[in-house]
């Protein structure tokens, strides 16, 4: 689950090149985009992952949920839970009835998606690639690509809405053939949160074992 949440978060952690230094135009749409998200108390969204490999002729698709706001987040997906109140994480086997505490380390830190519009703000090159057609509506299309040329994801795409300057998708392109997509479905900005929305609720899981790590 780990791994899912990493693969997903360093995906989100594209979405802001808030001191864009490149193509003009990339600027401009990346600005307008952070700007958009940054206005936002928090949001809530489902997501599509699409992992494919046309070499290893591997299709794998996965659905989920996230919520967000400020330092904090819940994310469910593939029946486990990840919760994280800006100082604790949670993380929950629904299959093993099973939640385990953690406190938040440098990597979870630094990978949260309170920072994903802040955290890119150097070490990219990026550039504007055009207009496609994405569910029906028109977005704009930036393609970026780390200058640290180790880095195992080599492009990420992004596809922004011309109409509202959301993420609408964006792909992830690894140097081993990997390629994921994520598409947001039923995006909603400013929830209502409930009080526990982010901390676990040992309540709510009946039996279910907890695995202290602090």
């Amino acid at each position: 689950m780990k791994k899912v949440l990493t693969l997903l978060l360093m995906a989100l952690l594209f979405v802001n090149i808030a001191n864009a230094q490149q193509d003009p135009q990339a600027t401009k749409i990346l600005n307008q985009m952070s700007q958009k998200y940054k206005t936002m108390k928090g949001f809530k969204a489902n997501f599509v992952q699409t992992l494919e490999n046309s070499s290893a002729k591997v299709k794998e698709t996965m659905e989920g949920d996230i919520l967000v706001s400020g330092p904090k987040y819940r994310l469910e997906v593939s029946g486990q839970e990840i919760i994280n109140d800006g100082k604790l994480m949670w993380t929950y086997l629904k299959d093993a009835n099973e939640v385990t505490i953690t406190e938040n380390d440098a990597e979870a830190e630094a990978m949260s998606p309170s920072k994903i519009f802040d955290m890119y703000k150097k070490g990219y090159k990026y550039a504007y690639a055009g207009t496609e057609t994405n569910g029906g509506e028109k977005v704009d299309v930036v393609e970026l690509s780390p200058e640290d040329r180790s880095n195992p994801i080599f492009k990420v795409r992004l596809y922004i809405s011309q109409k509202d300057k959301t993420l609408k998708s964006w792909q992830m392109f690894r140097s081993n053939g990997n390629r994921y997509t994520y598409s947001i479905k039923n995006f909603q900005a400013n929830p209502t949160l409930a009080a526990d929305s982010f901390t676990f609720n040992k309540a709510k899981y009946k039996g279910v074992e907890v695995v202290d790590l602090r």
